[in-house]
């Protein structure tokens, strides 16, 4: 049975947006579970869009993401070189063999010809002129150097069909298509070309790719049955929505997978959810490491509809990483955030990120959750209102002196003799548990929401600051 070959091949502009790095990890999940291999191409032949840096982004994004590649541009193998641009003169070499076999051939038609074909809907179709040059006329031209582009001969009549694995049937009127450009004036291939030179060179036996190459696929056929080679199995992608009338787009500006490592998304999470993009596990389970996808991935799971991309849903995946993670990962990826905050430096560190970590869904809301500890602004009276524990800042009035008096006789200031206390208090007063933490939270922090309860702010505060908090509040609510 033939090895299994998928292949990733973007181009060097910019960061990998979330389509790129889908399509790459489902070529990636479908090499695995299929025992075979995951190759690595740079398409970097369009000059004009290349961007400095960026194919130093394409192998830390696909490796920061767990996908390895087995063969690529800095890992080699045996089907290099894997930069487009420096496989010039196997493009040349094929352009020829395909002008031979009626599958292209020369265009010499100037830029003034070209714009002079435009309809009035200012779009260009090129008429075949140059296809019906005699071989004489065709040599005396190339003898001169006049420039020339090589362009696909589409038959007139006639569709293309194939089957796609999402799909299904696809056809596509050979009338619709135009002689395109395989290659440009400079010797260098186009996409259109070159990713059927390289796919078959390589051994790709699957290409999986977006579903905006859907139409352009027959083309793609057409060269390969002009060479005799054998096509690759198809498996289009739907495209990913930023909602029910836009594409997700990096032109657009969207989301990167950098940019959400920096918001501070765990990665194995962006990872797990763009794999839900357009693909549903049998079992319909949501959360998956990389190697339960490696297992489950198939291609029977793969949607035609467009997938939503719903940060929501992704943020609580998010957190439901960090909760799973140990203390010691999370406070390896969690340090870099927590130095944004006022609070960094001036209070244990391990216990301010053993407050937040089952708290927070990205790490990014790792300051706004601590700062309250350095700054403290007067109690607005309206958050000691709580409906369910029958709480207002009457009952704040009363709680607050009585609880600052029982933690000042506290000798150990920490979580659990803090919490003893404060219900001892509740018992003593009749009142609910609930009525004194949340008058005493609420004092201490003057926050709605915070990343604990009442003993477990005032550890962190330490008994000095508790003392002082609820003192300036309790005197705030005798104003």
């Amino acid at each position: 049975m033939k090895e299994v070959r998928t292949r990733f091949a973007p181009s060097p502009t910019g960061y990998m947006h979330i389509g790129n790095l889908r399509t790459a990890l489902y070529a990636y999940l479908f090499a695995k579970k299929e025992g075979g291999k995951f190759i690595l191409r740079l398409e970097d032949t369009d000059g004009k869009r290349y961007v400095d840096g960026a194919v130093q982004i394409i192998y830390d994004t696909l490796k920061d993401a767990g996908l390895c590649y087995d063969e690529g541009p800095d890992v080699g193998g045996a089907y290099g070189p894997y930069v487009q641009s420096e496989r010039a003169a196997i493009y040349q070499e094929y352009a020829k063999k395909l002008i031979e076999l009626g599958g292209a051939y020369y265009c010499f038609c100037d830029r003034e010809r070209i714009e002079a074909l435009k309809g009035e809907n200012g779009a260009t179709r090129y008429d075949k002129h140059c296809l019906h040059l005699s071989k004489e006329e065709v040599a005396e031209k190339l003898a001169a150097g006049v420039p020339y582009v090589v362009r696909q001969n589409i038959p007139a009549e006639g569709s293309g069909s194939y089957e796609d694995a999402v799909y299904g049937t696809v056809t596509v009127d050979f009338k619709d298509m135009e002689d395109g450009i395989l290659l440009k004036s400079d010797g260098m291939p186009t996409y259109n070309f070159a990713n059927v030179i390289d796919d078959h060179l390589m051994g790709i036996t699957h290409v999986i790719r977006g579903s905006e190459y859907l139409s352009s696929t027959p083309k793609y056929n057409l060269m390969y049955d002009a060479f005799g080679w054998e096509r690759p199995a198809y498996i289009h992608l739907p495209p990913i929505m930023k909602n029910a009338h836009e594409k997700l787009s990096k032109r657009n500006g969207d989301a990167s997978y950098q940019d959400l490592v920096d918001k501070g998304y765990w990665k194995e999470a962006i990872v797990n959810y763009i794999a839900l993009l357009g693909w549903s596990p049998k079992s319909n389970t949501e959360k998956m490491t990389l190697s339960e996808l490696e297992q489950a991935f198939s291609l029977s799971g793969l949607n035609k509809s467009p997938a939503i991309f719903d940060e929501p849903k992704l943020r609580w995946l998010s957190g439901e990483y960090i909760k799973a993670a140990s203390a010691e990962e999370f406070r390896a990826r969690a340090l870099p955030f927590l130095q944004k905050s006022k609070a960094y430096g001036k209070y244990d560190e391990d216990k301010l990120l053993s407050v937040v970590k089952t708290r927070v869904d990205i790490l990014e809301e790792i300051p706004a959750k601590l700062d309250f500890l350095e700054e403290y602004a007067a109690v607005d009276p309206a958050l000691y209102f709580n409906k369910k524990m029958k709480s207002d800042a009457a009952v704040a009035a009363e709680v607050l002196p009585a609880a600052a008096e029982a933690l000042s006789a506290l000798e150990n200031f920490d979580n659990a003799s803090v919490y003893a206390a404060l219900v001892s208090l509740a018992q003593q007063t009749g009142r609910k548990n609930g009525q004194v933490l949340w008058c005493v939270r609420i004092a201490l922090t003057a926050q709605e929401n915070t990343p604990g309860g009442a003993s477990e702010m005032a550890e962190l505060l330490g008994k000095e600051r508790s003392l002082a908090r609820l003192a300036a509040a309790a005197q705030a609510l005798q104003a």
